[in-house]
Protein backbone atom coordinates (compact mmCIF):
# COMPACT_ATOMS: atom_id res chain seq x y z
CA UNK A 1 0.00 0.00 0.00
CA UNK A 2 1.13 3.54 -1.00
CA UNK A 3 0.16 6.78 0.93
CA UNK A 4 1.56 9.88 -0.78
CA UNK A 5 1.58 13.53 1.29
CA UNK A 6 1.63 16.61 -1.17
CA UNK A 7 3.11 18.75 1.28
CA UNK A 8 4.80 22.48 1.66
CA UNK A 9 7.78 22.63 4.27
CA UNK A 10 6.87 25.96 5.96
CA UNK A 11 3.03 25.30 6.28
CA UNK A 12 2.98 23.96 10.05
CA UNK A 13 -0.23 21.86 9.20
CA UNK A 14 1.98 20.10 6.58
CA UNK A 15 4.30 19.35 9.26
CA UNK A 16 1.86 18.04 11.46
CA UNK A 17 0.00 16.56 9.17
CA UNK A 18 3.14 14.27 7.61
CA UNK A 19 3.25 13.07 12.00
CA UNK A 20 -0.22 12.24 11.87
CA UNK A 21 0.60 9.94 8.90
CA UNK A 22 3.22 8.10 10.60
CA UNK A 23 0.94 7.51 13.98
CA UNK A 24 -1.84 6.52 12.18
CA UNK A 25 0.19 3.69 9.82
CA UNK A 26 1.60 2.63 13.24
CA UNK A 27 -1.54 1.61 14.62
CA UNK A 28 -1.98 -0.06 11.18
CA UNK A 29 -2.52 -4.14 11.57
CA UNK A 30 -0.53 -4.28 8.14
CA UNK A 31 1.86 -0.84 8.46
CA UNK A 32 5.03 -2.91 7.40
CA UNK A 33 3.31 -3.21 4.30
CA UNK A 34 3.02 0.76 3.86
CA UNK A 35 4.96 2.94 1.70
CA UNK A 36 4.95 6.83 2.88
CA UNK A 37 5.84 9.06 0.23
CA UNK A 38 5.96 12.99 0.42
CA UNK A 39 5.56 15.02 -2.77
CA UNK A 40 6.43 18.94 -3.33
CA UNK A 41 3.38 21.34 -3.39
CA UNK A 42 5.03 24.52 -3.15
CA UNK A 43 3.30 27.77 -1.63
CA UNK A 44 6.17 29.86 -0.62
CA UNK A 45 6.94 31.23 -4.20
CA UNK A 46 5.88 34.61 -3.20
CA UNK A 47 9.12 35.32 -0.72
CA UNK A 48 12.01 37.08 -2.16
CA UNK A 49 14.59 34.14 -2.88
CA UNK A 50 17.39 36.54 -1.77
CA UNK A 51 16.37 36.79 2.55
CA UNK A 52 13.61 35.37 4.81
CA UNK A 53 11.54 37.39 6.97
CA UNK A 54 10.07 36.66 10.15
CA UNK A 55 6.97 34.95 10.88
CA UNK A 56 4.82 37.83 12.61
CA UNK A 57 6.15 40.27 9.76
CA UNK A 58 4.47 37.79 7.20
CA UNK A 59 1.56 37.48 8.67
CA UNK A 60 1.08 41.16 9.24
CA UNK A 61 2.35 42.15 5.61
CA UNK A 62 0.67 39.10 4.11
CA UNK A 63 -3.16 38.41 6.16
CA UNK A 64 -3.03 41.33 8.29
CA UNK A 65 -2.43 39.48 11.22
CA UNK A 66 -0.49 40.71 14.69
CA UNK A 67 -0.21 41.19 18.22
CA UNK A 68 -2.04 38.73 20.03
CA UNK A 69 -3.94 37.42 17.30
CA UNK A 70 -1.17 36.26 15.72
CA UNK A 71 0.27 34.43 19.05
CA UNK A 72 -3.42 32.61 19.03
CA UNK A 73 -3.95 31.54 15.30
CA UNK A 74 -0.33 30.01 15.60
CA UNK A 75 -0.21 28.98 18.89
CA UNK A 76 -3.80 26.59 18.54
CA UNK A 77 -1.29 24.80 15.69
CA UNK A 78 1.84 25.03 18.46
CA UNK A 79 -0.22 23.07 21.44
CA UNK A 80 -2.08 20.65 18.73
CA UNK A 81 1.82 19.53 17.52
CA UNK A 82 2.87 19.17 21.69
CA UNK A 83 -0.27 17.18 22.47
CA UNK A 84 1.06 14.63 19.60
CA UNK A 85 4.33 14.75 20.67
CA UNK A 86 5.87 17.26 18.14
CA UNK A 87 7.60 19.50 20.97
CA UNK A 88 9.35 21.89 20.51
CA UNK A 89 7.09 23.01 17.50
CA UNK A 90 7.63 26.85 16.16
CA UNK A 91 5.58 28.00 14.07
CA UNK A 92 5.41 32.15 15.25
CA UNK A 93 8.95 32.60 16.36
CA UNK A 94 10.33 30.90 13.11
CA UNK A 95 11.63 32.44 9.38
CA UNK A 96 9.87 32.06 6.01
CA UNK A 97 11.49 32.37 2.75
CA UNK A 98 11.02 31.42 -1.15
CA UNK A 99 10.63 27.61 -1.05
CA UNK A 100 11.70 26.99 -5.04
CA UNK A 101 15.40 25.61 -3.96
CA UNK A 102 14.03 23.45 -0.74
CA UNK A 103 11.75 21.41 -2.76
CA UNK A 104 14.74 20.93 -5.19
CA UNK A 105 16.85 19.71 -2.52
CA UNK A 106 14.31 17.53 -1.74
CA UNK A 107 13.52 15.82 -5.05
CA UNK A 108 17.30 15.26 -5.54
CA UNK A 109 17.68 13.35 -2.08
CA UNK A 110 14.46 11.55 -3.66
CA UNK A 111 16.28 10.60 -6.16
CA UNK A 112 18.66 9.19 -4.02
CA UNK A 113 16.44 7.30 -1.87
CA UNK A 114 16.61 9.35 0.90
CA UNK A 115 12.21 10.54 0.06
CA UNK A 116 11.25 9.94 3.76
CA UNK A 117 14.57 11.10 5.79
CA UNK A 118 15.11 14.16 3.86
CA UNK A 119 11.28 15.44 4.26
CA UNK A 120 11.81 14.58 8.26
CA UNK A 121 15.21 16.35 8.76
CA UNK A 122 13.62 19.17 6.68
CA UNK A 123 10.42 18.98 8.99
CA UNK A 124 12.31 18.85 11.92
CA UNK A 125 15.20 21.47 11.49
CA UNK A 126 12.39 24.00 10.47
CA UNK A 127 9.82 23.78 13.00
CA UNK A 128 11.86 21.93 15.41
CA UNK A 129 14.81 23.62 15.64
CA UNK A 130 13.94 26.95 13.85
CA UNK A 131 16.50 27.13 11.50
CA UNK A 132 16.42 27.97 8.34
CA UNK A 133 16.52 25.99 5.33
CA UNK A 134 15.94 28.43 2.29
CA UNK A 135 20.22 29.69 1.23
CA UNK A 136 21.79 26.72 -0.58
CA UNK A 137 24.43 26.75 2.55
CA UNK A 138 21.76 25.66 4.83
CA UNK A 139 20.64 22.69 2.46
CA UNK A 140 24.22 21.68 1.97
CA UNK A 141 24.68 21.39 5.73
CA UNK A 142 21.46 19.37 5.40
CA UNK A 143 22.99 16.75 3.11
CA UNK A 144 25.60 16.80 5.08
CA UNK A 145 23.22 15.40 7.87
CA UNK A 146 21.63 13.25 5.02
CA UNK A 147 24.93 11.36 3.82
CA UNK A 148 25.12 13.27 0.28
CA UNK A 149 27.47 14.12 -1.51
CA UNK A 150 28.02 17.82 -0.98
CA UNK A 151 29.48 18.51 -4.09
CA UNK A 152 26.92 17.11 -6.43
CA UNK A 153 24.30 18.19 -3.97
CA UNK A 154 25.61 21.54 -4.86
CA UNK A 155 25.90 21.45 -8.68
CA UNK A 156 22.37 19.97 -8.66
CA UNK A 157 20.91 22.86 -6.79
CA UNK A 158 22.85 25.59 -8.56
CA UNK A 159 21.98 24.26 -11.93
CA UNK A 160 18.31 23.85 -10.84
CA UNK A 161 17.97 20.59 -12.39
CA UNK A 162 14.80 19.49 -10.46
CA UNK A 163 13.11 22.42 -11.28
CA UNK A 164 10.67 21.08 -13.87
CA UNK A 165 9.98 18.24 -11.66
CA UNK A 166 9.26 20.27 -8.50
CA UNK A 167 6.44 22.20 -10.68
CA UNK A 168 5.04 18.37 -12.70
CA UNK A 169 4.65 17.27 -8.92
CA UNK A 170 2.41 19.92 -8.13
CA UNK A 171 1.00 20.25 -11.03
CA UNK A 172 0.16 15.90 -10.90
CA UNK A 173 -1.79 17.07 -7.63
CA UNK A 174 -4.11 19.88 -8.66
CA UNK A 175 -5.07 16.90 -11.22
CA UNK A 176 -5.93 14.90 -8.33
CA UNK A 177 -8.10 17.71 -7.17
CA UNK A 178 -5.24 19.59 -4.64
CA UNK A 179 -6.18 22.88 -4.04
CA UNK A 180 -3.43 23.25 -1.21
CA UNK A 181 -1.58 21.71 1.20
CA UNK A 182 -1.32 18.80 2.84
CA UNK A 183 -3.00 17.02 0.68
CA UNK A 184 -3.16 12.79 0.87
CA UNK A 185 -3.90 10.10 -1.25
CA UNK A 186 -4.07 6.08 0.22
CA UNK A 187 -3.31 3.53 -2.63
CA UNK A 188 -4.84 5.84 -5.85
CA UNK A 189 -8.25 5.29 -4.33
CA UNK A 190 -8.80 7.89 -1.16
CA UNK A 191 -7.70 11.63 -1.17
CA UNK A 192 -8.15 13.86 1.97
CA UNK A 193 -7.49 17.78 2.40
CA UNK A 194 -5.81 18.91 5.07
CA UNK A 195 -4.12 17.34 8.05
CA UNK A 196 -6.60 14.89 9.30
CA UNK A 197 -6.30 13.34 12.71
CA UNK A 198 -4.64 9.93 12.95
CA UNK A 199 -8.38 8.17 13.63
CA UNK A 200 -9.74 9.50 10.25
CA UNK A 201 -6.05 8.36 8.20
CA UNK A 202 -6.48 5.06 10.20
CA UNK A 203 -9.81 4.56 8.95
CA UNK A 204 -9.00 5.43 5.50
CA UNK A 205 -6.16 3.02 5.68
CA UNK A 206 -8.54 0.01 6.59
CA UNK A 207 -10.80 1.01 4.00
CA UNK A 208 -8.21 1.00 1.39
CA UNK A 209 -7.04 -2.14 2.30
CA UNK A 210 -10.42 -3.77 2.19
CA UNK A 211 -11.24 -2.22 -1.24
CA UNK A 212 -11.57 -4.49 -3.43
CA UNK A 213 -10.68 -2.55 -7.08
CA UNK A 214 -7.95 -2.40 -8.05
CA UNK A 215 -5.20 0.38 -7.60
CA UNK A 216 -6.51 3.54 -9.98
CA UNK A 217 -4.26 4.09 -12.72
CA UNK A 218 -5.40 7.79 -11.56
CA UNK A 219 -2.60 8.30 -9.83
CA UNK A 220 -0.05 8.24 -12.97
CA UNK A 221 -2.49 9.47 -15.53
CA UNK A 222 -3.90 12.86 -16.62
CA UNK A 223 -7.35 12.28 -15.16
CA UNK A 224 -8.85 13.98 -12.04
CA UNK A 225 -11.18 12.53 -9.01
CA UNK A 226 -14.46 14.05 -8.43
CA UNK A 227 -13.73 16.32 -5.80
CA UNK A 228 -16.27 17.86 -3.05
CA UNK A 229 -17.12 21.23 -2.59
CA UNK A 230 -16.11 21.03 1.09
CA UNK A 231 -12.77 19.33 1.12
CA UNK A 232 -13.19 18.07 4.60
CA UNK A 233 -13.36 14.26 4.26
CA UNK A 234 -11.93 11.27 1.74
CA UNK A 235 -13.53 10.89 -1.54
CA UNK A 236 -13.41 7.79 -3.78
CA UNK A 237 -10.37 8.35 -7.04
CA UNK A 238 -12.88 6.88 -9.41
CA UNK A 239 -11.34 4.40 -11.84
CA UNK A 240 -10.46 5.63 -15.44
CA UNK A 241 -14.03 3.57 -16.86
CA UNK A 242 -16.04 5.88 -14.58
CA UNK A 243 -14.44 8.84 -15.22
CA UNK A 244 -14.95 7.88 -19.16
CA UNK A 245 -18.94 8.04 -18.45
CA UNK A 246 -18.74 11.41 -16.61
CA UNK A 247 -17.15 12.77 -19.01
CA UNK A 248 -19.35 11.21 -22.13
CA UNK A 249 -22.30 12.74 -20.46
Amino acid sequence: MKVEIWAEVTRPWCGLGSHRVDRAVERFEHGDEVEVIHHSFPLGNGFPADRTVSVRDALLSKHGISGAQAEAATGQTESLAAAEGLSPYRVLDNVVGNTELVHEFLAHASAQGKNREAWYTIFRTYFGKAESVFALDDLLRLADELGLDRDEARQVLTERRHRIQVQDDARRAQRLGATGAPFTVVDGRYGVHGAQDSDTLLGLLRRSSRDPRPVSPTMTESTRPSVPPAPTGPWPVPSPSATNRQAAR
